[in-house]
């Protein structure tokens, strides 16, 4: 008798166990959450992520660093001129964009760099060339051409696929030809600040209907993958501003080979990790964005 209920004491905790072994199996499958890490988290190339990421990162106020993107801010004070400068290293020309304000092609088209780089998930970003504000003139971006009327007078940058600048005069190539070569972002302001790490503008030279002093945005190519994005803060006591000539002389010190001039004053954001580092500002006494219509900006 004794025997008989140990074996059926011993069946009942048995098949005790076993609903719930049951029970923890289906609830592990269809209700508790697991996070699973996917294969191209941990595989790596030559140090390099294989899916456009990277398996470690650092962000700071003054830096970002991954696996295919390095970006390190720093602060200059130079003719009485607060000038910030992003000084980027890529493993990939892919991560050098430009964005249309609204993702827009057209004119009177706008945004803040801020939203614009936000919407783009945008690392770094400065305002382009504000292409939207002239009726002609070439605009090529992202490998695809948007208007191919020639202005000129125009002297624009060329970022080919390969990542290198070049600087051409719209009167001297068609658009068609540009992108056959391989242009992948155009971007019509100018002037170009240094070709050959020369300067090329002179010290009285000016864009049209600007200040002498100016806030300023400007792109630079060091060698290959190598690049810089310099914003000056003008157009106040702190910060009086900077000429076409001062601001080439400086980007010339950073050891830039080709550096170009985009669109200024009032214009001139940069945006990096999440917030508008400079202080942009049109008349010197309010600071805040001006809408543009398209930036240049690091991302994936």
């Amino acid at each position: 008798m004794g025997i008989l209920f140990r074996k059926r004491g011993f069946s009942i905790i048995y098949g005790l166990l076993l609903v719930a072994f049951t029970t923890y199996a289906l609830l592990d499958v269809f209700l508790i959450p697991h996070r699973k890490q996917k294969v191209e988290d941990t595989q790596q190339i030559n140090g390099y992520s294989d899916n456009n990421s990277s398996s470690f990162k650092i962000v700071t106020e003054t830096e970002y660093r991954d696996g295919n993107i390095n970006i390190s801010l720093a602060t200059y004070r130079v003719h009485d001129t607060d000038i910030y400068v992003a000084d980027v290293s890529l493993a990939s020309p892919d991560y050098l964009k430009t964005a249309f304000a609204k993702n827009t092609f057209g004119l009177n088209i706008k945004e803040y760099t801020s939203v614009i780089a936000e919407k783009n998930n945008a690392i770094l970003a400065i305002n382009g060339d504000f292409y939207g504000a002239q009726p002609e003139g070439y605009v090529i971006r992202n490998g695809e051409l948007y208007r191919s009327s020639a202005v000129k007078k125009n002297e624009d940058l060329v970022i080919y696929a390969d990542g290198t600048f070049g600087i051409i005069k719209e009167s001297d190539i068609s658009a068609e030809e540009l992108l056959n070569a391989g242009a992948q972002q155009v971007l019509a302001f100018g002037p170009a600040l240094l070709k050959d790490r020369e300067i090329s503008v002179s010290e009285k030279f000016e864009v049209d209907k600007a200040l002498e002093s100016n806030p300023r945005t400007a792109i630079g190519f060091i060698n290959d993958l190598h690049y810089v994005f310099v914003v000056s803060d003008g157009r106040t006591k702190e910060s009086k501003g900077l000429s076409l000539y001062q601001l080439a002389e400086f980007m010339k010190t950073l050891g830039v080979k080709t550096a170009y001039n985009l669109d200024g004053g009032g214009s001139s954001t940069m945006y990096f990790n999440g917030r508008v580092i400079n202080r942009p500002t049109t008349d010197g006494k309010t600071f805040e964005e001006r809408r543009v219509s398209d930036i240049v900006y690091i991302g994936y």
